[in-house]
């Protein structure tokens, strides 16, 4: 893809993930003919389905021809391109294009290299590893998207730190060792608007058993985004129950890989809401969105008997 010297005017992406998405909005703006083809309903499968509908409408709005529920997708070469055929709802499709991206996943480079001859197993899924980062031989680790559900430069980058620690300081007793399990991963998907993830998802949390508090934010209530005319997209906060516990967040907006952070950074440190509901955000920015939306957990928290002592605090004031 990145070695193309020409722009095709048409173009075919299998698989409306992070990269099918993010590349098929980009030769939309760049003026190609866009064809997206995904077998699930819609677009980013695995991500907050509030959050794909509105990249999916602005792709939409983009020029891009999404054609979802996908079934029996045939290619063919021909004279006149690349002929893609494909049912969508009920309706056979039949388009040629000049070039085909394929999105739909990554296959670990294991193959080749000798892995077989010094005992470290691996599968189809790449290399096996421990929580610690150690392969099935213990003298070799491994990091990075070869062994982890996480592909991402930076979750690489956190998973080289921790292979460093454990495998240049190693822990005889077992205690003290850097965990892959201790990491909070956010990600974000840079399509416009970006949608940005860290933490669970609410259904993540109840299959676990959690009660989880879900918070909603529209961005189109942010002063700073609507003057800025990105005000399509939304923060999202899941709360454990009982707490102020910040179990996960999702962020829709222009540049929310760089919202984000904040919520990282305090379910990192054990900061609850309260924390970020405390923290004074400068006037106006987009990133007010995330005092705002846990300004909502607060005041949902704000129960009838603490009103009532209040009122009751205040009359007695008054008469005083």
């Amino acid at each position: 893809m990145f070695s193309l010297t020409e722009l095709p005017p048409r173009i075919g992406v299998i698989g409306a993930g992070p990269i099918g998405c993010e590349l098929a909005q980009s030769f939309a703006s760049f003026g190609s003919q866009v064809y997206l083809i995904e077998t699930a309903h819609g677009i980013l499968p695995k991500e907050d389905r509030d959050a794909a509908e509105i990249v999916e409408q602005r792709m939409v709005r983009d020029g891009v021809k999404l054609l979802c529920c996908g079934k029996e997708l045939t290619v063919e070469k021909t004279v006149g391109g690349k002929r893609l055929t494909v049912d969508s709802h009920g309706q056979q499709y039949d388009v040629t294009v000049d070039e085909i991206l394929v999105g739909v996943g990554r296959t670990p480079n294991v193959e080749g290299i000798g892995l077989e001859t010094v005992g470290v197993e691996y599968d189809k899924n790449g290399i096996k590893v421990s929580e610690r980062l150690q392969t099935t031989n213990s003298r070799i680790f491994a990091a990075g998207d070869v062994c982890s559900r996480y592909k991402f430069t930076h979750a690489a980058d956190a998973m080289a730190q921790i292979v460093i620690q454990n495998a240049l300081f190693p822990h005889p007793l077992g205690l003290g060792y850097a965990s892959v399990e201790s990491l909070i991963m956010p990600w974000c998907t840079f399509t416009e608007p970006e949608v940005a993830h860290v933490g669970m998802y609410e259904k993540d949390a109840k299959e676990k058993g959690m009660e989880v508090e879900t918070y909603t934010y529209r961005l189109d209530e942010v002063d700073r985004a609507i003057l800025d005319g990105e005000d399509e997209g939304f923060a999202r906060i899941h709360i454990q129950k009982g707490t102020d516990n910040i179990l996960g967040a999702t962020i829709v907006a222009a540049h929310a890989g760089e919202m984000i952070g904040e919520f990282s950074v305090a379910m990192k440190g054990g900061a609850g809401a309260k924390t970020i509901a405390g923290t004074i955000h400068p006037y106006p920015t987009q990133a007010e969105v995330n005092k705002k939306v846990v300004n909502l957990w607060r005041k949902e928290h704000f129960t009838p008997s603490t009103k009532a002592w209040l009122a009751k605090l205040f009359a007695w004031t008054r008469r005083g």
